[in-house]
């Protein structure tokens, strides 16, 4: 928990890094299950983090970033994440919304869950993603002013703010609709495609997730970004990545032994 390498083990404590790796082998082995407590109106922060071997998903509560559940696997998929959610819930927490990435298999099992909770689109994800697809320095005007407009995401704190951006986009929309729609087309196969693809899957992310953008301004205890759980991952892999060489087995019970002692904390 506190980075301490083996080199600086041995010299305060004496030992050889042999008796002690032993020692901490020994102890790995022991690895802790995780205690889930049961909790009104929680506002669940939801991720998943890719390691060499396995996939990590993470169910963390926001109010004081207690992990409640994880689950060791190859990538996200529907029918687990809609068996962990529907476990959490049988076991007495009850849910009020979770925060994702917006990972389809994500929203899906949400959907699908056998309770009533809000989906909240992680505002940082979005904003990241459409930066991406629009580039540091668009060309056309189109897309100069889509990315001023997606910059001022994370800006937007009461409902004024809200219906004002929700309206320059609809404006946006419609001064370049046109420019949007335009398609390239191959005259030989007589196939097209959208001749400004980037531009237009930016607008069409943002559109397809504004029903659950703004869940936060209606209740503040609903976190608007997964930010919290993404830098618990960076921690853990900071910590993990002093530990080279580890086996499957070790480096999964490592993870549950950080994850017991920062819920313990």
């Amino acid at each position: 928990m506190e980075r301490q390498t083996y080199k600086t083990l041995c010299r305060d404590s004496g030992y050889s890094k042999d008796t002690l790796q032993r020692t901490f082998y020994t102890i790995l082995e022991l690895s802790p299950i995780l205690k889930i407590i049961k909790r009104e109106k929680v506002n669940l922060r939801m991720d998943a983090t890719y390691f060499a071997q396995f996939c990590l998903v993470a169910y963390q509560d926001d109010f004081d970033g207690y992990t409640q559940l994880i689950r060791f696997t190859d990538g996200e998929h529907y029918e687990e994440i809609r068996e962990d959610l529907n476990n959490l819930l049988r076991l007495g927490v009850k849910l009020e919304s979770i925060t994702t990435d917006g990972h389809k298999s994500v929203l899906k099992a949400i959907n699908k869950s056998d309770g009533d909770i809000i989906t909240q689109r992680c505002l940082v994800h979005i904003q990241r993603m459409c930066l991406i697809w629009l580039t540091k320095f668009p060309k056309h005007i189109a897309g100069q002013e889509l990315r001023k407009h997606v910059l001022l995401l994370l800006k937007i704190k009461t409902q004024n703010d809200k219906i004002w951006w929700k309206n320059e986009l609809n404006d946006w929309y419609l001064r370049h609709q046109d420019y949007i729609n335009e398609k390239t087309i191959n005259l030989e196969t007589e196939r097209y495609w959208y001749t400004h693809k980037l531009l237009r899957r930016s607008y069409f992310t943002i559109k397809r997730a504004l029903p659950n953008m703004f869940h936060y301004l209606e209740n503040p205890n609903i976190p608007k970004t997964t930010n919290g759980i993404e830098g618990y991952f960076s921690h853990l892999k900071n910590h993990l990545d002093l530990h080279r060489g580890l086996t499957l087995k070790k480096r999964i019970n490592f993870i549950k032994w950080y994850i017991y002692f920062s819920n313990e904390k």
